[in-house]
């Protein structure tokens, strides 16, 4: 008992030692710095801005001639109503442009992508397309190729169909038929 509560003293003492080595007295560079900063001229001091006192007004008119201070001085006119242009979309071709999610192929033209081949298993047959990086997609019914919305609507051995949504010249949206074939090597 004797032996641990020394060994606790003698770890105090040491630390208190180690520690006490760490302090040192010279403040003779915070002295110099003190003196080069208090040597310096002071800076004039701008004077504070000149508070002028709120002056209350009153607002007088005779009866005849009042004008409301809180009426609007301009005309409100009602908003008018856009003019509905027919821009030749249905509903389902808004469906189709607006709720759907971009796919890979729809970053290329059309005439960029290749149709190399076909696959097939008992429920459906899928395209084999190479975009111009290189890269061999699968394809099938209803995904979509090119930049004009275009979706898959069949998928044949010699060539894949689709239905692309394009403006006319006009700026009306229709549809039109489009086809990738099917290149011989």
């Amino acid at each position: 008992m004797f032996v641990r509560k020394m060994s606790k003293i003698y770890i105090l003492l040491i630390t208190s030692i180690i520690l006490g080595g760490c302090v040192s007295t010279d403040i003779s560079d915070l002295e110099q710095y003190t003196q080069e900063m208090l040597a310096r001229p002071g800076g004039r001091i701008e004077p504070l801005p000149e508070i002028r006192p709120y002056e209350a007004y009153s607002y007088q008119c005779s009866i005849n001639d009042c004008i409301d201070p809180f009426e609007l001085f301009y005309e409100q006119r009602p908003p008018q109503q856009e003019e509905v242009v027919d821009t030749g979309l249905t509903r389902e071709m808004e469906m189709e442009i607006k709720n759907r999610n971009r796919e890979e192929l729809e970053d290329f033209e059309l005439d960029s992508l290749k149709m190399v081949g076909t696959m097939e298993d008992q429920k459906e047959n899928w395209g084999v397309v190479i975009d111009p990086d290189g890269i061999v997609h699968r394809v099938s019914v209803g995904n979509y190729m090119g930049r004009n919305i275009g979706k898959i609507v069949n998928v044949f051995e010699d060539r894949i169909e689709l239905r692309e949504i394009v403006k006319n010249n006009q700026g009306r949206w229709e549809e039109r038929q489009a086809a990738l074939a099917l290149i011989e090597q």
